[in-house]
């Protein structure tokens, strides 16, 4: 068995989502879009497949690892990871991960099993917590604190038993106050039973992120999540030391499972932040999670799609939720998933999601749609 090609798929679809300046996305109006699908092509096994992928670095996993055995994870994984060193302008861990995880989708398939259980299952199944979009101007979407209280009842009638809310940002605000009463009239409105968090603004001061937290842990929120800059390693140290609300991090900063042990080493952060996406992949990914256990420390998975959906089938130590976004009231999120017959995480009544039975990732893929679409 060996990688004869490497190629990127790409196909057109509607999308209803517009990114502000930050690249958050919003409800918007349709607009012609791409995207991408990551194929490796094996010789004399089955083909892996991910969501995503970027054409530049495809072509340069092709060059270097066509005629190597896909199983050897380990090996081709270290050889993309240590090529980004000289290669920033190609190769990021974002662009990695796919690839990555298309052998993880290879692994599974040929032993005919899902990802997760491949690894060693420790669940089938896994709580949601509906993340919301960033806040926005719009009266009837996420402009206000009432709209927050009115979009998180809708959530918990949808059987979600936590939520986490992403409030103002650059273009729409970035206010310690707004965000404060925002949370306020959540709590109020869902009552104390339901597990809420917040994602602030990432650019909050010191004392912002403190004025915040302090509110939050008199509201009984589980975590404050990103108020700072990850990069001052200091800044979190500090805040983590002035509240006793849980600081989660680090999200986006670089650096895969080198970072999050210098955070736990400092003891910067209450709970580590890992994300297949952010890390390189499902195989860094598992380091940083193994990482967290042996300090006892929880770790909570940052995103949503088929991998990290995997990766937390084999987490016995927490993490605790599967986040399930972005949610707003005015996107469908349950029919935004082109190029699939149905969402990578349908949800039960429970606010719970099943794991896929199906080997590899578990992607159902609407091969029909895709070809008919394809963007050469």
């Amino acid at each position: 068995m060996e990688i004869s090609d490497i190629r990127t798929i790409r196909f057109s679809c509607e999308s209803y989502i517009d990114p502000d300046e930050k690249g958050h996305g919003h409800p918007g109006e349709p607009r012609e879009s791409t995207r991408t699908i990551t194929h490796v092509v094996v010789d004399g096994g089955p083909d892996g497949y991910c969501r995503g992928g970027h054409e530049a670095a495809n072509e340069f996993a092709k060059k270097h690892l066509v005629g190597e055995n896909p199983l050897y994870r380990e090996k081709l994984w270290q050889l993309l990871c240590r090529a980004e060193r000289l290669n920033k302008g190609t190769l990021t861990d974002k662009r990695v991960a796919p690839i990555d995880c298309a052998l993880w989708d290879i692994a599974g398939k040929d032993a005919g099993l899902p990802v997760y259980q491949l690894i060693g299952a420790a669940r089938d199944s896994v709580p949601a917590y509906g993340s919301t979009m960033v806040g926005d101007d719009d009266p009837d979407g996420l402009g206000s604190s009432e709209a927050y209280a009115d979009f998180a009842e809708e959530l918990v009638e949808e059987g979600y038993q936590a939520i986490k809310l992403h409030t103002w940002m650059p273009p729409f605000g970035d206010d310690p106050e707004r965000d404060i009463a925002a949370c306020r009239a959540v709590r109020e409105r869902v009552g104390d039973d339901i597990d809420l968090m917040l994602d602030a603004h990432h650019f909050y001061s010191r004392s912002e992120a403190k004025k915040i937290g302090k509110a939050l842990e008199d509201l009984d929120f589980r975590w404050i999540e990103e108020p700072m800059d990850e990069h001052s390693m200091s800044s979190y140290e500090w805040l983590s030391n002035e509240l006793d609300i849980a600081v989660v991090g680090p999200e986006t900063a670089e650096g895969r499972m080198h970072t999050r042990a210098e955070w736990i080493k400092r003891d910067i952060a209450d709970i580590i932040r890992v994300g297949v996406y952010d890390v390189g992949g499902i195989t860094p990914a598992l380091k940083a999670v193994g990482l967290c256990e042996s300090f006892n420390i929880e770790c909570e998975i940052h995103g949503r799609d088929a991998p990290n959906l995997q990766l937390l089938g084999t987490m016995a130590f927490p993490g605790r939720y599967y986040e399930r976004g972005l949610l707003h009231p005015k996107h469908d999120y349950e029919t935004y998933f082109p190029g699939l017959e149905h969402p990578p995480d349908e949800i039960d009544d429970n606010g719970v999601v099943e794991l896929p039975q199906t080997p590899g990732l578990g992607y159902a893929f609407d091969w029909d749609y895709i070809d008919a679409n394809r963007a050469e």
